[in-house]
């Protein structure tokens, strides 16, 4: 079963949201775990407090509640105040994913307008076409830029070919250490350096393995893929130039068929969408930020309240209060076993207590990795405009059992978005490999394979606006294809976010990140 681009943007911003929903309440679990340990704290105190009554002086019995009181009435005031931040933090955090879900539901309903008025530059397009094929200025351009166009494959399968012989016949000098040392040392050349003895020295190291003979046939071998690059890198831009010009002509028809208008509003709506992404990315790392500052105060890591609270722990941890518990153990006594019992009870509960706040901060730590990655993932699909209409995946379980283990950690980010690239296909005619032919008739030579032999060089993904990776990511001007003239053109080049590394900028303490191999346990 197939899965659209925003069917699988949709799902991608529910995962995130679901992952916010849960950092929100664990945060809180952590500030209610905080303030309960606080007040078995207190409680603990009152029996201590209760159990000097029973068996110290009067004078005693006061210096230790007095100590205890006033730890307690500091841990109690800091409490409060550390309340009142937490709330703050709170509400900044809600505020922030209201923004948040703000910007993705006004994003997906421009998303909606930009398909409606992409189908109707298709259709326009394909009223258009027609009548263009049998212009004969056009048909001149079309037959120039295909002629360009199969110059520039040629030049690309000479390149790639000398290239595969440079690596092939190459490699028996490259394994040659003695070879290698005087090709890395000039020898033989007006750059090689070397006194007396040791210029006769390479000399004999030169006739030993045949240099002199030798050092042409390498040069040569790196040099011609070189040259061939050269030339094919000026055929393709040629070629570019030949269909940039035919994008011209046809958007220039369309224009005058009725389409400036909606090709305007999509100039229009694609711009707005544009500004949204950013706002998100922006919203995205001050949530971030803010989520730190939260986990902080929910975890009790603020200085002042962690100082109020060990202050409290070691006025009940003193060696005399230790002295009395174990007194009133070490005797039966029914009022003493009680409040022995009921201190026992509350340390049990706050070492549980403390347990689950330990697998809670860890959890919350997976939480935040996870969020961080699937939001570099969805900036990634966004920027090569995955979640265009004519965008379509393969495997639907990317939004499925895919998800799902990655969030649990089983695959990384990298596995999980190279899975995300492999399953991409667009539907429609496209030309990212330089295939005219499929907007005006002739032979197809289309090829569906994503790979470029040209590196960041796209062909233009059809006249609908053009380029996809290393070109302009601007080009609005045209019509048609599976780019749609939004989305994949208008939101960055399309390269990025392969070999583990992705693009999306970070604010912040955070930085820019290599997703490769980011692997962690926990259950999801």
């Amino acid at each position: 079963m197939t899965l659209s681009g925003p069917e699988a943007l949709r799902s991608l911003d529910e995962a995130l949201r679901d992952i916010r929903r849960e950092e929100d309440e664990i945060a809180k679990r952590l500030a209610h775990s905080a303030e309960l340990m606080t007040k078995l704290r207190e409680q603990e105190g009152e029996l201590l407090r209760q159990l000097a009554q029973v068996r110290l002086d009067p004078a005693t019995q006061s210096e230790l509640a007095g100590q205890i009181s006033q730890a307690e009435l500091k841990a109690r005031d800091m409490l409060k105040t550390h309340g009142a931040d937490l709330a703050a933090s709170n509400q900044r955090l809600a505020a922030l994913d209201a923004d948040i879900s703000k910007d993705t539901a006004e994003r997906a309903t421009l998303q909606a307008d930009a398909a409606r008025r992409d189908s109707e530059l298709k259709a326009l397009a394909d009223k258009v076409r027609p009548q263009l094929s049998t212009d004969p200025a056009f048909a001149k351009k079309l037959a120039d830029a295909r002629e360009l166009a199969a110059i520039a494959e040629e030049s690309l399968r000479k390149t790639n070919q000398a290239e595969a012989d440079r690596d092939e016949k190459g490699k028996p000098y490259r394994d040659d250490p003695l070879f290698m040392y005087l090709w890395n040392a000039g020898y033989g050349t007006k750059n090689y350096r070397a006194n007396n003895f040791v210029a006769w020295l390479d000399g004999k190291v030169a006739a030993l393995v045949g240099y002199p003979e030798a050092r042409p046939n390498f040069s040569m071998l790196n040099e011609i893929p070189l040259r061939l690059r050269e030339h094919a890198e000026r055929q393709q831009a040629n070629a570019q130039a030949a269909d940039d010009e035919l994008v011209a002509l046809e958007s220039a028809a369309i224009d005058a068929a009725g389409g400036k208008a909606a090709r305007e509003a999509m100039e229009d709506v694609v711009a707005r969408i544009d500004a949204l992404d950013k706002d998100i990315v922006s919203l995205q790392d001050q949530r971030d930020e803010a989520l730190k500052a939260q986990r902080e105060l929910a975890q009790g890591s603020d200085p002042a309240f962690a100082a109020a609270i060990a202050g409290l722990a070691e006025a009940l941890g003193r060696e005399d209060l230790r002295n009395l518990l174990a007194a009133a153990r070490a005797t039966q006594t029914g009022q003493d076993d009680t409040i022995v019992k009921q201190i026992d009870d509350l340390r049990q509960r706050r070492k549980e207590e403390d347990d689950e706040a330990t697998d809670q901060k860890s959890r919350l730590k997976t939480l935040a990795a996870r969020r961080r990655e699937l939001e570099d993932i969805q900036y990634e699909f966004k920027k090569q405009g995955f979640d265009n209409p004519s965008s379509t995946f393969r495997e639907d379980n990317l939004v499925g059992d895919l998800l799902n283990d990655f969030l649990r950690g089983g695959i990384s980010a990298a596995n999980y978005w190279n899975q995300w690239q492999r399953s991409q296909k667009w539907t429609g005619p496209r030309t990212d490999n330089w295939n005219f032919d499929e907007r005006f008739g002739g032979d197809n030579r289309r090829d569906d394979s994503d790979d470029n032999g040209w590196g960041n060089f796209n062909w233009p993904d059809n006249s609908f606006g053009g380029g996809g990776g290393g070109g302009s990511s601007k080009r609005s001007k045209g019509y048609g294809g599976p780019g749609g003239g939004w989305g994949r053109i208008t939101f960055g080049n399309s390269g990025g976010g392969s070999g583990g590394t992705f693009s999306r900028p970070r604010t912040g303490s955070s930085g820019s990140r290599s997703g490769g191999g980011f692997k962690t346990g926990g259950g999801f």
